[in-house]
């Protein structure tokens, strides 16, 4: 299954603050509908065999980890290209498939890239990096820059950036617009992946702003948080990012992506995600280029819950190959 990003980007508008400043939230809605989603949605045996396939190949098999190294970093390499043991492929009618199973992409530091593109040469597997002062975005302009340009010269498809906070917190939308365009242009042909880090905004409303004004600017896709803050990818947050990128799409004819990232580790959490895509974006965003979900651990639940679906039984954990 090759996941290389389609050529087709957001070219992005001009920053329409009308627009931005038009925008409301209502906060207990928001937080019905996401506490019902879950109650609703149930996908069971057969059906949840063919879901969790399709998660597999949307997430981005993430290490960010201080004591990342060359081996760990080959080690989630070949994760990404082999997400799942030979008898369970051959169980699920996967083991010839024209199109291997594989994940969305593998995302790593800046300085891992090269080892990881050398890696995944020739299975269509898109190296994404951090990149831009991650994850707190409070290094110099120039600096977080370079690091994206370094980023795409080591060879990565894709830039997962973060935002300067302050700008949301103050309200500076012209700020934010003109920090995304810059970070933009130096991805060149690399896609952008704007990280919000909602558990550090103040309101749904902020978010759902930030996501439009990083949209207006050209970003890609929209990302929910770097996994580092206390709170990361939640529910809530996601319908408001979701009905921003619906809204954007409607009224400007650009389709961007969505992705959730942090505390999204069992294959439960990853089918609501998914379904909520459905739901609110439709089929069309449940493809690699308009939704990905930003997981380390995912995999390995994903793996035991296919196992068990097969088998009626869980496998030992040494059975699975651990992601770093």
């Amino acid at each position: 299954m090759t996941n290389a990003p389609e050529a087709g980007r957001n070219p992005g508008i001009p920053l329409d603050l009308a627009w931005v400043q038009s925008v409301q939230v209502n906060r207990p809605a928001v937080i019905r509908r996401a506490a019902s989603h879950t109650k609703r949605r149930s996908v069971k045996k057969h059906w949840q065999l063919g879901w969790l396939c399709k998660v597999i190949s949307l997430i981005d098999l993430t290490t960010l980890a201080g004591d990342d190294t060359p081996t760990n970093v080959n080690r989630l390499c070949l994760k990404a290209k082999h997400p799942l043991r030979d008898d369970l492929l051959k169980e699920l009618g996967l083991d010839d498939a024209a199109t291997p199973l594989t994940c969305g992409a593998i995302c790593v530091y800046p300085n891992r890239v090269q080892g990881a593109v050398a890696a995944l040469k020739g299975t269509g597997i898109p190296v994404a990096s951090v990149a831009a002062g991650f994850p707190a975005g409070q290094t110099p302009m120039a600096q977080r820059l370079e690091e994206i340009e370094m980023a795409v010269k080591a060879g990565a498809q894709e830039i997962d950036i973060v935002i300067s906070r302050e700008h949301v917190i103050a309200g500076n939308w012209q700020a934010l617009y003109d920090e995304i365009r810059a970070m933009r242009q130096a991805c060149h042909d690399a896609h952008l992946k704007a990280i919000l880090a909602t558990g550090e905004l103040p309101t749904l409303r902020d978010v759902y702003k930030a996501s439009l004004v990083c949209m207006m600017a050209g970003a890609d896709f929209v990302k929910t948080s770097t996994g580092k803050e206390k709170v990361n990818a939640t529910l809530p947050v996601g319908l408001v990012m979701m009905r921003s990128v619906r809204d954007f799409y409607e009224r400007t004819g650009h389709k961007v992506g969505f992705k959730p990232a942090g505390g999204i580790r069992t294959a439960k959490d990853a089918c609501a995600w998914l379904a909520l895509v459905v739901e609110e974006l439709g089929h069309e965003w449940c493809t690699p280029h308009l939704f990905r979900i930003g997981a380390s651990s995912l995999l390995t639940d994903i793996e035991r819950q296919i196992s068990h679906g097969l088998t009626g039984n869980y496998s030992s954990a040494e059975m699975y190959m651990p992601m770093c």
